[in-house]
């Protein structure tokens, strides 16, 4: 049998469109799919089986810092058979090939169409296809998000907020949507919204913090949520001493990554008020800013009760990671 590299080169030929006499560049169809979506191509004896299992618990596992449990990617499954014309144009596909091959993990983009990540996964046992999906896991997800960000990003681009203003302020630029609206504008907080309905918004604050305010170690997520805190409650304070503080009975998850090519942190936990019956999501990032001796801290949460909340973190995430440092 070929090997998952001969299958991927095959695959890429046959994604080929026409193309006129002496021109070498390949035409691929626009892809498609929601987002936040994977196109599982697997056989359905496998899907029904521990593959399937395992790829259920990896990839549609409980999204970190949601009260409801909310699934990281709604999945599809395809089988291979069927994976033929317009089948294979889904932005984000994980492909699995059992057979006579050596385990391992092969991921291309725009293969059938562009964009698209596509991700194989291959061995010649169940237990080795698991192991492949388990050890690779992390890098896996991040492909695709990478790519589901970067169509978000697309759609946000087609109608932008004009934030010049506080851009020049804070030294840095983000890409926002135009349904944002800037609820307080101050030298150096600044507080935008976005209504869902009269009652349900999407809110993302920008500020600044000195670079010593936050400590490595265990106490690192202490200080985040303190300092969090007392941005909330002095910068956008409710009447009769309400005020918005991170949820006390659910501990925020942090994780390490990287915008702008600077080290940031990733915090995702939930908020409520103080004296009142409100509450949600949150998801901030906290980037290190050497130059200017500071963190850049972009910070949104969501009010949607009855509402799913994955979509609209999602939207502050995409947005977040636009932001590119002066």
């Amino acid at each position: 049998m070929r090997t998952l590299y001969t299958v991927l080169i095959a695959m890429l030929f046959l994604a080929c469109g026409d193309k006129k006499d002496g021109d070498k560049t390949v035409y691929l169809p626009a892809s498609n799919g929601n987002l936040n979506s994977i196109s599982v191509v697997v056989d359905n004896s496998l899907w029904d089986g521990s593959i399937g299992e395992s790829i259920r618990e990896i990839f549609a596992a409980p999204i970190n810092g949601l009260l409801v449990d909310e699934p990281m990617f709604k999945l599809r499954q395809i089988p291979p058979q069927v994976f033929d014309g317009f089948a294979t144009r889904s932005r984000i596909v994980l492909k699995i090939e059992k057979g006579e091959i050596a385990p391992s993990v092969k991921i291309a983009n725009n293969v059938f169409a562009k964009p698209q990540t596509v991700a194989v996964i291959g061995g010649k046992t169940n237990q080795e296809i698991i192991a492949q999906l388990k050890d690779n896991k992390a890098k896996i997800i991040d492909a695709f998000n990478k790519e589901d960000v970067k169509e978000k990003q697309r759609r946000i681009n087609l109608s932008l907020l004009d934030d010049e203003k506080m851009e020049n302020q804070l030294g840095f630029t983000v890409n926002i949507p135009s349904a944002y609206k800037f609820g307080k504008a101050e030298n150096d907080f600044y507080w935008l919204r976005k209504a869902l309905d009269q009652s349900k918004t999407i809110d993302i604050m920008f500020y600044e913090i000195p670079i010593e305010s936050i400590s490595s170690g265990d106490s690192t997520i202490v200080d985040f949520v303190k300092l969090r805190n007392d941005i909330t409650k002095t910068k956008i304070p409710g009447e009769d001493d309400i005020y918005m503080k991170v949820e006390e009975a659910y501990a925020p998850a942090m994780f390490e990554t990287i915008i702008d090519n600077k080290p940031a942190l990733e915090i995702r936990g939930l908020w409520d008020m103080e004296s009142y019956t409100m509450g949600g999501p949150f998801i901030a990032y906290a980037i290190e800013d050497k130059v200017n001796g500071r963190y850049l801290v972009a910070d949104g949460y969501v009010y949607a009760p009855s509402l799913s909340k994955s979509e609209y973190v999602f939207e502050l995430e995409s947005i977040i990671k636009s932001i590119k440092i002066k």
